[in-house]
């Protein structure tokens, strides 16, 4: 079953792809060779160019050399998109050491956690959040704190160096690092936490490169080298805007329009002005974009390919987008311990609405029984999807049990419940943990969601199961609904009845004029569970 999706791969694409034996940073260095006057970056209106940045990220790794770090060691990068993000991701990738992702929304609590397991004695940090920082530092092994700042004068607090005047530390090129790529660690992808403890995936070099190449030979028909325009505003520290922004544009030798932050009007403006022609996104970036009054004033028709990952897509939605920008979306899967592409609608063949599309080149698939993970499911059938690949980690960094228990056989167990059709299309239909079981029934909250979604005055929602001492769980929805829309409880939840079986339908539907979400984007479903217990 796992092969079975291949089928539609026109004869130029390849099913499988020959992993080069080369480091991340040749990469790099590959396309400076063919594109060293392009822009790489743009940031606020100011380019940098490949040359240029080889440059940069030279000196950023002679001057970590110059201050002790070597071969293995973690270097922490906790900053908005910007070009230092670039900058300092592939210097210490030059340096031999291991970029550690950190989300610069992390509570002290929290960073002193990643810190500490990681052991990094270097951070990048962005300047306002110093003071975060300095509140947990004495509990890590942090010796060296890199402060980059946006604009204006900045006095370091205490005895951290400005980015600026790192790069100056070290004139010359760094000592040339000799890397395994199957063996040596390129990134700590820590997970989110959301079922516990963060766990750093450990992202080979090979482990990165693979994943680049394989979305790149899958995208070939879309991408002209040396002449796509990407609009980078998921987050770098995320697997997602890490390959398919920040690796994918410099391996096709693109430029990165990068913004820190999704902000609608600065989003169309930047779009309106620099015309992207690739477009990651999550869902509630395209809810933003769709619902602006405006939006087909600002030149979307730029943009040839919206990939959507990180949580699923409604199906409404995705009509909706289109249909008032002319875009293509393309919504794909992928884990932090994958790269983290595994799967995406073709763009060479029939897209299915509500499906992550097919393995992308290399990518075997299958669906097993969640009870034991061992039995094959056919088609149609729920279960988990476990994967096997390239892109696959190395395993969690200093967590062998974990370990074990994720990567059996070669097989990454997922935990996500999907099927596949007879086409080899995969549909996930929910994580394991996000099942609710009322009365007896499983539910799955994606189901209820897309049908909340169709419902012409919601414009987000989410759906949580909650203790009930009679169903043992029950169903609840929380709502954002439209401007200028109105909707009563009563009539969402009629609506849910007219459309679904009984034991889905929500038994409560609570109205909020925001949801909880991650730097991503993404609903943070725990978060509102964790909330509606307390009050249940």
């Amino acid at each position: 079953m796992e092969h079975v999706g291949r089928r539609h791969y026109p004869e130029h694409i390849r099913t499988e792809v020959e992993v080069p034996d080369i480091a991340l940073t040749d990469v790099l260095q590959e396309t400076v060779a063919k594109f060293p006057d392009n822009p790489a970056l743009s940031f606020y209106g100011n380019e940098i160019s490949y040359q240029e940045l080889a440059m940069q990220v030279a000196a950023f790794a002679s001057s970590l050399q110059q201050n002790e770090v070597n071969k293995g060691d973690r270097v922490a990068i906790m900053l908005p998109n910007c070009p230092h993000y670039v900058i300092s991701y592939y210097g210490t990738l030059t340096a031999g050491a291991v970029v550690t992702q950190v989300n610069p929304m992390l509570v002290g609590r929290e960073l002193e956690h990643i810190l500490s397991d990681s052991g990094a004695e270097t951070i990048v940090i962005y300047e306002p959040l110093v003071p975060i920082l300095e509140k947990i530092k004495d509990q890590t092994a942090i010796k060296n704190v890199i402060a980059v700042q946006f604009t204006g004068e900045y006095e370091p607090v205490s005895d951290e160096i400005v980015f600026s005047a790192f790069l100056q530390l070290a004139p010359g090129a760094p000592a040339p690092v000799a890397i395994d790529p199957s063996e040596d660690l390129a990134v700590l992808q820590y997970t989110g936490g959301t079922t516990g403890r963060s766990k750093g995936a450990m992202l080979t070099h090979r482990n990165v490169v693979a994943n680049v190449v394989q979305t790149h030979e899958y995208f070939q028909d879309e991408v002209e080298p040396g002449k796509e325009r990407y609009l980078t505003v998921i987050p770098l520290f995320h697997v997602f805007g890490m390959t398919s922004c920040m690796n994918f544009s410099i391996y096709s030798g693109a430029k990165s329009i990068m913004l820190p932050r999704f902000e609608l009007e600065e989003v169309l403006e930047t779009i309106k002005n620099e015309q992207p022609t690739f477009f990651p996104g999550v869902p509630t970036m395209y809810v933003a974009l769709t619902n602006h009054p405006h939006a087909e004033e600002y030149g979307l028709g730029s943009i040839n390919v919206c990939n959507s990952g990180s949580a699923p897509m409604p199906q409404e939605l995705m009509r909706s987008f289109e249909a008032k920008t002319g875009a293509r979306v393309l919504e794909g899967f992928g884990l932090s311990e994958s790269s983290p592409v595994t799967h995406c609608n073709p763009p060479f063949s029939e897209r299915k609405p509500g499906s992550v599309g097919i393995g992308v080149p290399s990518t075997e698939y299958k669906i097993v029984d969640v009870a034991t993970g061992v039995e094959e499911l056919p088609p149609g059938e729920s279960g988990e999807v476990i994967l096997r690949g390239p892109q696959i980690m190395k395993g969690y960094w200093k967590m062998p049990e974990e370990t074990e228990q994720t990567l059996r056989d070669g097989w990454l167990y997922t935990g996500d419940i999907a099927r596949i059709d007879d086409d080899g299309y995969l549909y996930i239909v929910d994580r394991k943990k996000d099942l609710i079981i009322a009365g007896g029934y499983n539910i799955y909250p994606r189901d209820v969601e897309e049908i909340l979604y169709e419902h012409e005055a919601v414009q987000e929602a989410v759906v949580v199961g909650v203790p009930d001492a009679y169903r043992g769980e029950t169903v609840q929805a929380f709502v954002v609904l439209k401007d200028q829309h109105t909707a009563t409880s009563e009539e969402l939840i009629a609506y849910c009845r007219d459309n679904m079986a009984a034991y889905k339908v929500p038994r409560e539907v609570e109205f909020r004029d925001e949801l909880p979400k991650t730097n991503v984007g993404k609903i943070l479903r725990r978060t509102i569970r964790e909330e509606a217990s307390k009050k249940a």
